[in-house]
């Protein structure tokens, strides 16, 4: 099953950010079967504010226990994020 991972930064946490990007970038290699698209969500003027993933897992709890592990989570980096079920309708790899 597909889902969307959103997570929204606190505000002036873009030091935390830049300071865990290598761990977190490596993260989402080292689990490449679980993250299929990742990419930073940007605020107007290009600045990174938060991360958006389109995952892939049997269910959310295993989702969830995977990204417990993201270094920008266990660096307290995010102000809120979410889970939700998602259809890849346009686009899905083959």
């Amino acid at each position: 099953m597909h889902f969307i991972f959103t997570a929204h930064d606190k505000a002036g946490a873009l030091e935390i950010r830049l300071a865990n990007r290598d761990d977190h970038v490596a993260f989402l290699k080292d689990n490449a079967a679980t993250i299929k698209v990742a990419g930073p969500l940007l605020s107007d003027d290009g600045q990174m504010i938060g991360s958006s993933l389109i995952c892939e897992a049997e269910d959310k709890a295993a989702l969830e226990a995977v990204m417990a592990t993201d270094p920008y989570a266990k660096a307290g980096l995010f102000e809120s994020s979410s889970i939700v079920p998602w259809k890849w309708v346009i686009g899905a790899p083959e």
